[in-house]
C-alpha cells in the first residue's frame, strides 16, 4: 500500500475500534502526524490514564504500552511491534533491581519510567525526565534514596537538589553516543546555535547546553525562545514537532562519535505505518500482565501521577 492508503486505512480502524493512537515524539514522522496525542512519558502516562477510547494504540516502546496496561487493566492495549524495547529498560533486571533494594533496606526508591512492569512493582515512587527533580524534591533530606535506571539524569537531579542518592549504573544507547569533540565543531561552525539537551545526555555535554530538559520541555522552550538556530542534543524525532511548531528556526542535530545514525533510537523507529495498520487490524500484538503484577505496578505510578 502507498503511504496516504496506510494512512486511511489506519484512519477507518481507529474509528470502527473507537481507539486512540498515543504516539512519542520519537516515533517516525507519519506516525506522529496521525496520531491523536504526541508527548512524552509523563503527558503519554497521564493521556492514558484519562482516555475513554476502547481501544489504547501505543506507538512507543515497550515500556510506555506497559504503562498504558497499568492504567488500564481492563482495555486491549496495542503495541505495533513488541520488540521495541529500551536499553534503559534492558539494563535493569528485575532479579537485580530487586537485590539492589535488598541490599539498600533503608532507602526509598525512586525510578524513571523507562523500566519493565517488573521493576516498577518493586519501586516506591516512579519518575519521567519532566517531574524527576519536583518528585525528589518532595522526599525528606534525611531520607536516602535508590534512583535507578539512569545514572546520567540520576546526577543531573542531584546536582539540581543537592541530594547524594545512590544511582543505578544505566545509560540511553541514544543519550551516550553525542560526541563533546563533534559539538564543539558544530558550535564552531554555528556559533549562533543554542545547544539544548536531554538529562539523559553525559555530563560533557549538559556542561555545554545553554536549557536542558525532557521532550516536551526542549519542545516548548524552542517555541518560546528568541534563538533562532539550535543545536538539539536528544533523539532526533523531536525535530518533527519542533519544525511544526515554529517558523524559520533551525535545527542541527547533535552528532554521535560514530557515523552511523545514533542519535536515532533503533527501538522507537521499529514501529512503522504497516506495522501500526496491521496490529489495528489484527488486534495484534497486545500488552498482556497478570492482575498480581498490574496492581503492584500501579501504586508507583499513582504515586508519580499524585506528585505531579
Amino acid at each position: 500500500m502507498t503511504l496516504q492508503e496506510y494512512e486511511n486505512e489506519i484512519l477507518k480502524l481507529k474509528k470502527e475500534r473507537n481507539a486512540i493512537i498515543l504516539a512519542h515524539y520519537y516515533q517516525e514522522s507519519p506516525i506522529q502526524d496521525l496520531a491523536d496525542f504526541v508527548g512524552d512519558s509523563l503527558e503519554l502516562s497521564r493521556k492514558a490514564a484519562s482516555t475513554t477510547a476502547d481501544v489504547i494504540v501505543f506507538c512507543g516502546v515497550h515500556f510506555m504500552a506497559e504503562t498504558a496496561k497499568i492504567l488500564n487493566p481492563h482495555k486491549p492495549v496495542l503495541l505495533p511491534d513488541l520488540l521495541a524495547g529500551c536499553s534503559l529498560s534492558d539494563g535493569t533486571p528485575p532479579a537485580q533491581f530487586k537485590k539492589f533494594r535488598e541490599e539498600h533496606p533503608d532507602h526509598l526508591a525512586i525510578t524513571y519510567i523507562n523500566c519493565s512492569a517488573e521493576v516498577k512493582a518493586l519501586s516506591d515512587i516512579i519518575c519521567t525526565s519532566s517531574n524527576a527533580e519536583k518528585i525528589v524534591s518532595q522526599i525528606p533530606k534525611d531520607q536516602k534514596i535508590l534512583f535507578s535506571p539512569d545514572k546520567n539524569l540520576g546526577a543531573f537531579i542531584n546536582k539540581k537538589t543537592g541530594r547524594n542518592m545512590t544511582l543505578w549504573n544505566g545509560s540511553c544507547i541514544v543519550h551516550e553516543t553525542f560526541s563533546e569533540r563533534k559539538l564543539i565543531g558544530l558550535q564552531l561552525e554555528h556559533p549562533d546555535a543554542e545547544l539544548i539537551a536531554h538529562p539523559e545526555c553525559e555530563d560533557h555535554i549538559l556542561a555545554r547546553a545553554e536549557f536542558i530538559g525532557s521532550t516536551s520541555m526542549l519542545l516548548k522552550y524552542v517555541q518560546t525562545s528568541p534563538k533562532q538556530k539550535f543545536i538539539v542534543g536528544t533523539e532526533y524525532g523531536i525535530v518533527h514537532q519542533m519544525e511544526k511548531s515554529t517558523t524559520g528556526k533551525t535545527f542541527l542535530p547533535l552528532p554521535p562519535e560514530a557515523n552511523c545514525a545514533c542519535n536515532e533510537c533503533p527501538h522507537m523507529k521499529r514501529n512503522t505505518l504497516e506495522k501500526l495498520y496491521l496490529c489495528m487490524k489484527n488486534m495484534h500484538p497486545q500488552i498482556e500482565m497478570s492482575a498480581e503484577l498490574l496492581e503492584r505496578a500501579r501504586k508507583p505510578i499513582d504515586r508519580m501521577l499524585a506528585m505531579s
